[in-house]
């Protein structure tokens, strides 16, 4: 059964979460740790995402600096598999533009079939520092990324060529902005490029992460009235750091509420921080709950104990 058979199925509101492969030369400990805290809510599915190389500079045994591509957080697909393997959680790997050609692409899909998982969440991501614009050998947007899936769900290679044994085609996401994308000229042509998405397959949307709930209340009408009519799953965030009041919308162009960046101003430790978070984030889902939203995706980067807490109280 597929992710969003399973969302679709479920009773009540789902429970799922993100997790980051660790970081290059860190054991797998820390995301079974993250797991086992998690795991009593039973969790619908588990996203890992997927990060890039970027060029760094690295002193080479002349002692020049020299650029090298080096990937911080590598293993995504293999941490998949070892997620279904020990946990039997279905795992949503994400499959990005930025930084893949189309044949790593295509060889990914490929290592994800032998592995029988078959649930995706597609993305773009986004360029490299060093970059202007995208790869010419990658996809620029999700919707190109799109059109590979499609094709290889169909049994076709990126040549044009037919496989031999029969495909189990991958079921997949696809992401969207309560509060308009940060490249998007205006919210009707982000909800134009959203729609474009459902209409060529994709089974659900993710948002971005918010903290206003009316936000996404209307950002679902406007969509409905679109004709976008796949489960829209709301994904939220406990804030951790003090920092992350003014951290979060700058790298995620987001608004926080009044109410919300008032409490966040009062506090003078991180410590205080974690507090007014988990309470706002247990409002936020416990409103999205009532509301009937069909699955609430945590994300739980460095914030494991504070979706535990708000998992307590809503699920």
């Amino acid at each position: 059964m597929s992710v969003v058979e399973k969302i679709k199925s479920a009773k009540t509101t789902a429970f799922s979460f993100e997790l980051l492969p660790p970081l290059k030369g860190n054991g797998i400990e820390t995301v079974y740790k993250t797991i086992d805290t998690l795991r009593e809510f039973d969790p619908k599915y588990i996203n890992i995402t997927t990060h890039r190389s970027e060029l760094v500079f690295k002193e080479n045994a002349q002692g020049l600096f020299e650029q090298v591509a080096e990937r911080h957080r590598p293993g995504t697909v293999a941490i998949a598999a070892a997620i279904q393997n020990k946990y039997k959680i279905p795992v949503v790997p994400h499959i990005i533009c930025s930084g893949f050609t189309r044949e790593e692409t295509e060889y990914a899909l490929i290592d994800l079939q032998f592995l029988g998982i078959t649930d995706l969440l597609l993305l773009r991501g986004d360029k490299g520092k060093h970059e202007r614009e995208f790869s010419p050998t990658g996809h620029k947007n999700a919707t190109e990324l799109q059109a590979q899936i499609n094709n290889f769900n169909q049994g076709l290679f990126l040549d044009g060529s037919k496989m031999k044994s029969p495909v189990v085609p991958f079921s997949y996401g696809m992401a969207c902005y309560p509060e308009k994308h940060e490249e998007a000229p205006n919210m009707d042509s982000d909800l134009f490029y959203a729609k474009q998405k459902v209409d060529a397959g994709a089974e659900y949307l993710v948002t971005q992460m918010f903290f206003d709930n009316q936000k996404y209340y209307d950002f679902v009408e406007k969509c409905r009235s679109n004709g976008i009519n796949v489960p829209i799953i709301p994904g939220i965030k406990p804030i951790t750091l003090k920092n992350q009041l003014t951290a979060l919308p700058k790298i995620f162009h987001l608004d926080l509420p009044d109410e919300f960046s008032t409490e966040l101003r009062k506090c003078k430790t991180d410590a205080e921080a974690v507090e007014v978070g988990v309470q706002w984030c247990t409002k936020q889902a416990n409103e999205l709950k009532a509301y009937g939203v069909p699955s609430i995706h945590f994300y739980s980067m460095m914030a494991t104990q504070s979706v535990k807490r708000v998992a307590q109280t809503v699920f």
